[in-house]
């Protein structure tokens, strides 16, 4: 009986939820996808196929169960298929909202290979944990017993949250020192409530501090606290820092008033929607109202930045990207709804230099994709003597993210780093080359998904605890 609710892909199309109208969603920054009805999670779910092999599962970082939550969706049992996708994944909702499920689970499902549409994989698990929310089935942490061994977390992004779920659910006492004032990292500050709505990840922050997290907020290691002291503090320690600082245009003009960070204008955009004072957005420094915006980068940062733009009321939003729409790294879908809200991408575009010292245009240079790179993609080469200048009023730098110097920052020499920045560390216990000191996400990583980071953090909290009881046993012996 239960298969029948199952394999309707034949007869039932795919269908996301509705889209809120471009002109509505451009006036604020609320999710632009409704939830779905619990039939039509149920219709939806019940067109999965049930594969033997599931390419789903396979692609997905977390390795979700994917199949059988969405069977159970499909017969009604959204309790035990929330029960299911937490078990591997600390924050469903979140994963549901921001995965670039085009390049993961959804775009290798089986049926979207027979040309019937992929399952909606992401707005089925975030209206199953939404659910699970609005029902109370998501439990506080209540850890078996308590241990009386320590662990310090660096960074409050989603790997750091990650492990500190993992940990404190094993009864380790746990703290996450974090630079900003309130946790997150990027879930918080970076990416904009249009995708992900702050108080789907305030949530979850509540559910660890009332389990038993403490969170040292406004602390910057190196600064307000030494790395050593940390070290000294606890029996472990996990780096989960992310990666901040912003790569660098070197092009004559590049200082100009009016060009900023990716980073700087969408903390100030998100810390304007907590409600909180930013000089720096009131004096339009960090703001697009009534401007000509012009995004460099192809990124989803960039996705985040053109779309923030066009709701702060920017005259006119473009997206500048040196290869074509094919070969973009930010999510297909992300560049659709961009341009329905009316971002103009201009393809195959280069910034040369930056004109006036209050910034009014950006020397653009076209290219042409020539022969590919070492990783296969073709390489942006000059079409010489077709430069011209785009006027604009606000620069916005997308051009992704790099490690900072942790070893000199934090005074710790011996953290071994990659040529890259990035912290070494074992691929599968995220052990660093100092004894009881683990980094996850993208300080290892360099910039990359949400969902990484939470496998990550997942895996070295495990790792972690098995270093403390092996610790323990020696000690005992």
């Amino acid at each position: 009986m239960a298969n029948q609710k199952m394999l309707q892909f034949v007869k039932v199309e795919r269908e996301m939820p509705e889209k809120r109208p471009p002109d509505l969603r451009k006036q604020d920054f609320g999710e632009i996808y409704a939830d779905y009805a619990l039939e039509k999670a149920e219709e939806q779910s019940g067109r999965c196929s049930q594969c033997g092999v599931p390419y789903c599962q396979t692609h997905c970082p977390l390795h979700n169960n994917i199949p059988d939550w969405l069977r159970l969706t499909a017969e009604g049992r959204l309790e035990e298929a929330y029960e299911l996708s937490q078990a591997t994944n600390t924050f469903p909702e979140i994963c549901g909202r921001i995965c670039p499920q085009d390049r993961l689970c959804e775009g290798n499902c089986v049926i979207e290979q027979s040309g019937h549409g992929t399952v909606t994989i992401g707005s089925v698990e975030k209206y199953i944990t939404d659910t699970a929310w609005e029902k109370g089935w998501v439990k506080p942490i209540q850890p078996h017993q308590e241990l009386t061994e320590s662990i310090g977390i660096i960074g409050a992004g989603p790997g750091g949250l990650a492990a500190a779920d993992v940990l404190r659910r094993q009864g380790f006492q746990v703290v996450v020192y974090d630079r900003y004032d309130r946790a997150g990292g990027l879930m918080t500050y970076g990416i904009p409530g249009f995708k992900l709505e702050k108080d789907v990840v305030m949530k979850r922050i509540n559910q660890l501090e009332q389990g038993g997290v403490d969170f040292v907020l406004n602390c910057n290691v190196g600064e307000d606290i030494s790395f050593d002291a940390i070290r000294g503090k606890h029996d472990a320690v996990l780096i989960a820092t992310g990666v901040y600082k912003s790569r660098d245009l070197q092009a004559p003009g590049v200082g100009a008033q009016g060009i900023v960070r990716a980073i700087d204008f969408l903390t100030a955009s998100n810390r304007k929607s907590f409600g909180d004072d930013v000089p720096e957005f009131d004096s339009g420094e960090l703001n697009a109202e009534g401007k000509r915006v012009v995004v460099i980068g192809g990124g989803d940062t960039a996705m985040d930045c053109v779309r923030t733009s066009v709701r702060q009321g920017a005259t006119s939003v473009k997206c500048l990207y040196r290869r074509d729409k094919a070969n973009m790294p930010g999510s297909q879908r992300e560049v659709n709804n961009a341009e329905e809200e009316g971002v103009e991408f201009v393809w195959l575009s280069a910034p040369k230099g930056f004109t006036g010292e209050t910034i009014e245009g950006v020397m653009v240079q076209k290219m042409r994709l020539g022969s590919p790179d070492a990783t296969g993609r073709q390489a942006p080469e000059i079409i010489e003597g077709s430069d011209y200048i785009e006027d604009a009023d606000l620069v916005v730098m997308a051009l992704g993210f790099e490690p900072e110097d942790l070893p000199a920052l934090w005074d710790v020499p011996e953290l071994e780093v990659t040529r890259w920045g990035t912290i070494k560390a074992d691929f599968q216990t995220h052990a660093t080359a100092i004894p009881g000191v683990y980094a996850v996400g993208d300080i290892v990583r360099g910039a990359s998904l949400v969902v990484w980071a939470i496998r990550d953090g997942r895996e070295a909290a495990d790792a972690i605890g098995n270093y403390i009881n092996g610790a323990n046993s020696i000690a005992a012996e």
